[in-house]
């Protein structure tokens, strides 16, 4: 589970706000249905500003950034 480690450690989170605002500018400027595009970015964008990830679930890990590195710490003490 490295890339959820990654994604739940501060500069995870910063590259999942870079990437939903240049999803939301790249489908902004290029409009139409690339609207789509930025409506997507959204997802990323909030993930990384309320701290919570998406994946984490797929591998029966909570939702919660907080949660999660409490349960990875819980895990390497076991």
């Amino acid at each position: 589970m490295p890339i959820l480690r990654f994604f739940n450690s501060p500069v995870g989170r910063v590259v999942r706000i870079v990437l939903g605002l240049v999803l939301i500018g790249i489908g902004a400027s290029l409009g139409g249905w690339w609207w789509l595009l930025a409506i997507v970015g959204l997802l990323p964008l909030a993930a990384g500003l309320f701290n919570f990830c998406t994946l984490a679930p797929l591998f029966h890990m909570p939702l919660s950034g907080r949660r999660f590195e409490e349960a990875t710490r819980a895990r390497q003490r076991a």
